[in-house]
């Protein structure tokens, strides 16, 4: 029975995700004829606007966010970019919300909350509604967090999505707001 909390968040997740993907599918030639997004540095839409050093996977993510605040010297600020509803299904511990990065409000939200941070602040950025290489959100946000100087900002690497690989492996999880 205790595979029934993760089957809840990846239904939830499912659901949330087809819901936003019809939305976002039903307005996309009203929201381009209104603004044309910026593109991202990234000519290749295949390519993300990432290195690898700029990344970090979620195994060594949970085990720096179990260490010790001594051994932490630095903590990381985890910033979901990602919708409303995956975020109060589950995040991580500590992880605050500004987005979604796929859209303008959500990207004005996010450079909001960073505007005030020092340039060299640890941040690492996750959405996981759905592959990293599909996701609507992170791109975007990873993109304009880099273009504000950002020098310490990685992406946390969901291949699936949070739900398979994050909570399914047993990950900490906070619930709601």
């Amino acid at each position: 029975m205790k595979l029934q909390a993760p089957r809840t968040i990846v239904m939830t997740s499912i659901a949330a995700f087809l819901l936003v993907t019809g939305y976002l599918l039903r307005t996309a030639p009203a929201r381009s004829a209104q603004a044309a997004p910026s593109k991202p540095a990234s000519t290749d839409d295949h390519e993300p606007p990432w290195t690898t050093g700029q990344t970090i996977d979620a195994p060594t993510l949970a085990k720096a966010l179990s260490g010790s605040k001594a051994a932490n010297a630095n903590p990381p600020l985890i910033v979901c970019v990602g919708f409303h509803t995956l975020y109060e299904g589950a995040h991580i511990p500590g992880a605050s919300l500004h987005g979604p990065g796929s859209t303008p409000q959500g990207l004005d939200a996010l450079k909001q909350w960073a505007k005030p941070l020092p340039r060299n602040a640890n941040i690492i950025i996750y959405c996981g509604c759905c592959p990293l290489a599909h996701c609507p959100n992170v791109r975007p946000a990873f993109t304009a967090l880099r273009d504000m100087g950002f020098t310490h900002l990685r992406v946390l690497i969901l291949l699936h999505d949070f739900a398979t690989d994050w909570v399914g492996p047993g990950y900490p999880i906070e619930k709601g707001k």
